[in-house]
């Protein structure tokens, strides 16, 4: 039985973000979807993105866990803000969930070109203050291969968004995303978590290895498998390291596929022979 697999970009991004990872487990058989959570996507409709509460990023996202039929494994890949998605959505719906993948989950803002005023920014989330002001996109823009940052460049350049995320991201997008992060970070180990495989770059420029420690003290999951890699920063799906990336997560889903058929048998479950 191969495996549905939901795909979460990062706020206020697209699925190209993961466009590597979605073709090699496509051609693996695997049934690929990325949803569209309102507020949080980038909507190529609009002229201006407009947040909405991270609750509703949560509902959305459970209700395409939902959308899924029982008798498929089901495995959620979330990458940057998208990681913090699928863990908020797996408290919601754990025992729907085969298996997570979380790549550079930033539970904590702590990167090396996280500036150092970065403890101001409670005050233009929180307060007045946030209305003068707004994130824009940076180099490295999370690539650590020259000339996959120049494309980026060039494509922020030209157009609202970029394979690596979105050219800015406002306030209230940053505001609800602090939320759910600090609403993760601090219920890690308030459900079973389903198996995980964590991805993160040794030199992730914005969310530290701490990180992957915390998700490894934190959640209580009878599987956790980490990959530090070597040769990328925050956008591990685009950089040097890609192939290794795309590796890891096609493995992965082998492996919930073959522990989901396994207990599934043990269960004495008849399936659809179409479905095999």
């Amino acid at each position: 039985m191969k495996a549905t697999v939901l795909l979460l970009p990062g706020l206020c991004s697209t699925p190209d973000e993961l466009l590597p990872v979605h073709s090699a487990l496509r051609r693996d058989g695997c049934d690929v979807r990325a949803p569209n959570v309102p507020g949080y996507s980038f909507d190529a409709t609009a002229m201006r993105q407009r947040a909405r509460p991270a609750a509703i990023w949560v509902a959305a996202t459970c209700a395409a866990i939902d959308a899924v039929p029982a008798e498929r494994p089901l495995i959620v890949v979330g990458l940057s803000a998208g990681a913090v998605l699928a863990l908020a959505a797996a408290m919601e719906r754990s025992a729907r969930i085969a298996g997570l993948v979380l790549m550079s989950t930033p539970l904590r803002l702590d990167g090396w070109a996280v500036p150092r005023h970065h403890f101001l920014l409670p005050l233009a989330l929180y307060s007045p203050l946030g209305r003068l002001w707004k994130y824009r996109e940076r180099a490295p823009y999370g690539v650590k291969n020259t000339r996959v940052r120049g494309w980026i460049e060039h494509e922020l350049a030209t157009r609202r968004v970029s394979r690596a995320g979105a050219a800015t991201l406002s306030v209230p997008h940053l505001r609800e995303l602090d939320r759910l992060r600090r609403r993760v970070r601090n219920h890690l180990d308030s459900f079973a978590c389903p198996p995980v495989l964590v991805l993160h770059a040794e030199d992730d420029e914005v969310a530290s290895p701490a990180n992957v420690r915390l998700l490894e003290q934190g959640l209580r999951t009878p599987s956790f498998r980490k990959l530090m890699l070597t040769d990328s920063y925050h956008m591990i799906t685009i950089d040097n390291d890609r192939p290794r990336v795309v590796h890891a997560v096609v493995e992965f889903a082998r492996r919930m596929e073959g522990q989901f058929a396994a207990a599934a048998s043990a269960a004495g479950v008849v399936r659809d022979p179409q479905h095999l």
